[in-house]
This record gives structure tokens, sequence and C-alpha cells, in this order.
């Protein structure tokens, strides 16, 4: 079965400080790629970017983009507060047996942004 998402874009207004906020939150080495009337921020497993572009803004209103973060969801909360995030929902069981735990955060950019992990 392929993946059900094929490519995610995270909008930023200001791609400096949304790059360091997600190579801070999840230990990742993001790079701005200037395309002239778009910038990109690329993820190394091919299924997104952080974007600048015309008619992209954060919203904490659109899209739910959840990252896997394995087993590693407290240091991330962790990581997300020190880089200038804030949790809207605190790492909550998921209620169906074996799924998990979820969370949900602002980014740097003002996207309401989910977290998924084991424990």
């Amino acid at each position: 079965m392929k993946k059900l998402v094929s490519w995610i874009e995270i909008p930023a207004e200001d791609m400096e400080r949304a790059v360091r906020f997600y190579n801070s939150v999840l230990n990742l080495e993001l790079k701005i790629d200037d395309y002239g009337v778009e910038k990109m921020a690329c993820f190394d497993t091919g299924e997104g970017a952080i974007s600048q572009a015309a008619g992209f803004k954060p919203s904490s209103d659109g899209v739910l983009v959840s990252f896997n973060v394995s087993d590693d969801l407290e240091s991330t909360i962790d990581r997300i507060i020190e880089s200038g995030g804030s949790l809207v929902i605190p790492k909550t069981k998921i209620e169906a047996e074996g799924r998990g735990y979820f969370a949900v955060f602002i980014d740097s950019e003002g996207n309401k942004v989910g977290l998924y992990g084991e424990k």
C-alpha cells in the first residue's frame, strides 16, 4: 500500500526562524533552498517541507499535521517550549488500545502541529 500522505508543506513567514525551530524540536538539519519566488527546507524523508511563498500563510486553524517522534514525546515537548513554541494539548493517551500518545503545539510561525509517540 502507498503511504497515505504524499507531501506536507508547513507555511512560514520567517524561514530562518521556522527552520531553527524544527531543527531544534525534531533534531533535524534542514537547509533552506531559495528558488526566487519560493523558499523551501525539505524534510530528508521526502514527505514535505517548510515553505515560504505567496499565498502560504501560517495558521492555527488549518490542516493538522502530526509528526511521529517514536518514544521521545516528553523530550520533544520540552524542546518545543525551549524553542519558543507553545503546547495546546499536552501529552494525552489515545483511547484505542496500543495506539500510544499524542500532543498538539503551536510552532514558531503560528501553525498548529501534532505529535505522535508510542510512550
